[in-house]
């Protein structure tokens, strides 16, 4: 018998033990201590002891604990794809503005304690609810030698202090498989600004990668200074080469050291939080989905992740000892950032503002929910489909 049930035991027979007589009592307590273990002795103290009255936590109460409180926050936190809470509290100033267009006024209480509720609070208010999973994919990165000589290595940091200069890389969406057709996500990131954009291709060819890459770049507000990717064969191409270099200005374009991640650490990570959480391993092998993810993509993924979900960039690294140590900004979204920079011509700012203005994260959330209804569907019916072939 476990330690509750024994206490449970204890807390049915104490209430008959103190109303029994003499005889019974002896009768109670022998039950008692063969079925616990107890000594003769210590049975009788916890009998006749008086039942404690339950002790709350001890320390003040917390101001950050009442029911309206934590359903506005779950319901940021989850509309924001459950961002970290450092993140949160810096996206919560951006989120809040819509709360009550689509859910409802709030009490001015609430507004004061979630405007200034801290990182750590979050966690806390929040432990109940997180769920914690991970799954892993298939890379399909293939090396490409045909132009490895005539690509440089890029051995030297870019001037990041301005947009323009990206780094790009490609996803599969194979499932377990690398056989056959399927579709491919290609991430180009802006490494001054954070700014991601996404495109889905019907394999990884040249061609298609090339015009995702010129549909991307006509929606940029700035304009591409630089281009540096991994050593797959959809980037190490003629193709892509004389699509950078036979145009005015050029394009810097160059390549990540074989087998080094790091190298393109800005778009590596982008893997998961861009395309893996929207469209998860499944394989995609069907060509109707393309027009799909490619709407889904340029539309609300879009101005869902660069306008309203807050990233971290590095400030500063320095090594002490034989560990690093890094200091990051605050936490704040690719278009703060950009419409903060002094390259970007005024009309473009102008632009991203007005476009800010129309936007409410939360309906986004909802148009992009509904679209991968769409989209999943079609993936289930195929996935049918062959499975009875």
């Amino acid at each position: 018998m476990g330690k509750n049930e024994r206490y449970a035991y204890l807390e049915a027979v104490r209430g008959r033990y103190r109303e029994a007589d003499r005889r019974s009592k002896t009768i109670i307590l022998g039950e008692f201590c063969k079925v616990c273990g107890y000594n003769r002795k210590y049975a009788i103290r916890l009998l006749n002891r008086k039942r404690r009255k339950p002790r709350g936590r001890p320390g003040r109460r917390s101001v950050y604990g009442f029911p309206e409180l934590l359903r506005v926050l779950k319901r940021i936190w989850l509309a924001s794809d459950q961002m970290c809470s450092k993140k949160l509290v810096a996206a919560i100033p951006l989120w809040f503005p819509f709360y009550d267009r689509t859910y409802g006024k709030i009490s001015a209480e609430t507004t004061a304690k979630l405007l200034s509720i801290s990182a750590a609070t979050i966690d806390r208010r929040l432990l109940p609810t997180r769920v914690r999973g991970r799954r892993k994919g298939l890379g399909g990165t293939k090396p490409g030698s045909l132009l490895r000589n005539q690509i440089p290595i890029r051995t030297h940091n870019w001037d990041i202090s301005q947009p323009g200069f990206m780094e790009a890389d490609t996803v599969a969406h194979c499932g377990n498989s690398l056989a056959g057709d399927f579709i491919w996500s290609l991430t180009l990131t802006d490494i001054h600004s954070g700014w991601t954009e996404c495109r889905a291709t019907w394999n990884n060819g040249a061609h298609g990668v090339i015009e995702r890459i010129k549909d991307i770049e006509k929606r940029l507000a700035f304009p591409l200074k630089g281009f540096d990717c991994d050593n797959g064969s959809e980037f190490l191409n003629h193709h892509l080469v004389r699509f950078f270099t036979d145009r005015n200005p050029k394009v810097k374009f160059t390549r990540s050291r074989p087998y080094k991640k790091n190298d393109n650490a800005h778009v590596e990570q982008k893997n998961w939080s861009f395309v893996r959480q929207l469209l998860g391993y499944d394989r995609l092998d069907k060509p109707q989905l393309v027009e799909l993810i490619n709407c889904l993509y340029s539309n609300e993924w879009s101005q869902y992740q660069n306008h309203f979900c807050p990233t971290f960039k590095l400030l500063e690294k320095k090594r002490q000892g034989g560990k690093y140590l890094k200091k990051y900004e605050p936490p704040q979204t690719p278009y703060q950032r950009l419409i903060k920079s002094t390259f970007i011509a005024p009309e473009k700012i102008i632009q991203l503002q007005a476009c800010h203005q129309d936007l409410n994260p939360f309906i986004l959330k909802r148009e992009i929910e509904q679209k991968l209804k769409g989209i999943f569907k079609l993936v289930k019916v195929t996935t049918n489909v062959r499975q009875r072939l």
